[in-house]
């Protein structure tokens, strides 16, 4: 088969044929209809983060159709409509067992430490290939497993619940996913702060409330809550905008940090946590059990991809 692979970091990645990895007894093999073009690509290439083995076929934003199944899988599954969790893991460790299969110690990443779907098939474990409803577009699908997948579980660490007034800071791709997600799960206000006037227009589209970060985010959230966020999501990894998403919290307030980077930031434990009992989390990925609820909030309208995805 025709795969796309990157052969060495800070190489172009090089069309080559490959011979589709047979299939264990619980695994299927599925025709890739659609592949997102994730950031993380980008820094798989160029480093610092990437592979630890090459070449390796990138691409961990998949949907398709299976076309074959292992001796222990459903034949019933040939033909089924799937999009894939990008973490495969054993499934029998404490991790897995408590449902938080991204630390499993012998889980891997599709697209990373083992083939993802920059090729016309990928063979992954069944349980990795999710139901795919007819209403989700393959191409919306591909890119949910990433984006909305990890904004979905970022609100989650976070507890928005209804009634929250919610910070989004960044928003692009993950951002315009996190403010519909958040009000989809109840947020009474969900403030946008971005750099970028376009990407300020679409979250406002989308029913945020939109500040630009060239002024002075802070004072003009801190005014128009009386005091802070009950939860602000930080998706740009940065030193800054990380201290900024903790200077947004009101009391009782929680920070999701998502974006990728080894910045140090300075905190006052008193100030910043204690006096407030604020919280602080970190956000890994995604979990497998989180995709079919992102796929019944897309089927039911809450989320829209049409303006946050390209499709050309």
């Amino acid at each position: 088969m025709k795969a796309l692979q990157l052969v060495a970091q800070g190489q172009p990645l090089e069309a080559v044929d490959i011979e589709v990895d047979a299939p264990g007894p619980s695994d299927v093999i599925v025709r890739v209809e659609a592949a997102g073009i994730c950031h993380s690509d980008v820094h798989y290439r160029s480093g610092p983060l990437g592979p630890a083995e090459f070449p390796v076929t990138l691409g961990h934003e998949v949907a398709g159709a299976i076309v074959a199944v292992g001796d222990a899988v459903a034949e019933e599954r040939v033909g089924e409509r799937v999009c894939l969790h990008y973490q495969t893991s054993c499934g029998s460790c404490h991790w897995c067992t408590a449902g938080h299969e991204q630390f499993c110690a012998d889980g891997q990443m599709l697209g990373n430490s083992r083939h993802g779907g920059y090729a016309e098939f990928i063979t992954v474990p069944s349980v990795n290939a999710v139901y795919l409803p007819d209403e989700v577009p393959m191409q919306h699908a591909a890119v949910m497993m990433c984006s909305s997948a990890t904004a979905l579980h970022a609100l989650r660490q976070a507890r928005v619940h209804t009634g929250d007034r919610v910070a989004i800071v960044g928003v692009g791709g993950l951002g315009l996913s996190a403010v519909q997600l958040a009000a989809a799960l109840g947020a009474e206000e969900v403030f946008a702060i971005d750099r970028n006037a376009d990407r300020l227009h679409l979250a406002e589209e989308l029913g945020a409330i939109p500040v630009d970060a060239n002024e002075d985010p802070l004072a003009s959230v801190l005014d128009a809550t009386g005091g802070g966020v009950d939860a602000a999501i930080e998706l740009v990894g940065s030193g800054p905008t990380m201290s900024l998403t903790i200077d947004l919290l009101g009391p009782r307030g929680r920070a999701a940090i998502v974006g990728l980077s080894d910045a140090t930031i300075e905190l006052a434990p008193y100030g910043e946590l204690v006096g407030r009992e604020a919280e602080i989390v970190g956000v890994s990925d995604h979990l497998l059990a989180e995709i079919p609820d992102l796929l019944d909030l897309y089927v039911e309208g809450k989320l829209h991809l049409d303006k946050v995805v390209g499709l050309s």
